[in-house]
């Protein structure tokens, strides 16, 4: 059987940058996913980077939502693309955390052990600390980035079904009692 994670990548004390966190964590309550031969894990990875590296080295396909910044493009504006083909303009140095996730997935490469990566991300508006919380543009983007992912797993053979409504603002209070979350 073949295995995918969708992990959620960010710091949810500082604005924007929390939103990779905040979206698996609303996917894992809005939605329940199906597939005869692909198991579907969600997972906040937080700021985890390289020590994630054990957990993501197990799945064929990876699946990371995060920010990623883009000279000249507008705050909430998302991103769907396959790791190996990253538009050019893509920036993955804007927070410590991307750089350092990017490391990651360039180490697993050179050692073999990347899963086929699929990226969806956000250009983030605000990144400060110590704010809980999305702003109005990243908030706008949710169904955007939730969109992407449907369309995503949808031709990977997934099928979905909405389990309940959620507003992603109701889970942000209680995002960083979540941890490393699994969902199976």
């Amino acid at each position: 059987m073949t295995s995918t994670l969708l992990i959620g990548i960010g710091n949810v004390l500082y604005a924007d940058e929390g939103i990779g966190v905040h979206f698996v964590n609303y996917i894992q309550e809005k939605y329940q996913f199906y597939h005869p031969n692909i198991t579907l894990d969600l997972l906040d990875g937080g700021t985890l980077a390289q020590g994630l590296i054990p957990i993501l080295c197990r799945y064929d396909n990876l699946i990371v939502v995060d920010t990623v910044n883009s000279p000249g493009v507008q705050p909430g504006e998302v991103y769907s693309f396959n790791f190996d083909q990253a538009p050019p303009e893509i920036d993955w140095q804007g927070s410590a955390h991307e750089v350092e996730m990017l490391q990651t997935l360039i180490m697993m490469e050179m050692v073999g052990d990347r899963p086929n990566t699929h990226v969806i991300g956000v250009t983030p508006t605000v990144i400060e600390p110590m704010t809980l919380g999305l702003t109005s543009q990243i908030q706008a983007a949710v169904p955007v980035m939730e969109q992407a992912l449907l369309k995503h797993l949808s031709l990977q053979g997934f099928s979905s079904k909405c389990i309940a409504e959620v507003d992603i603002n109701s889970l942000i209070p209680d995002s960083y009692k979540r941890g490393a979350n699994m969902y199976a």
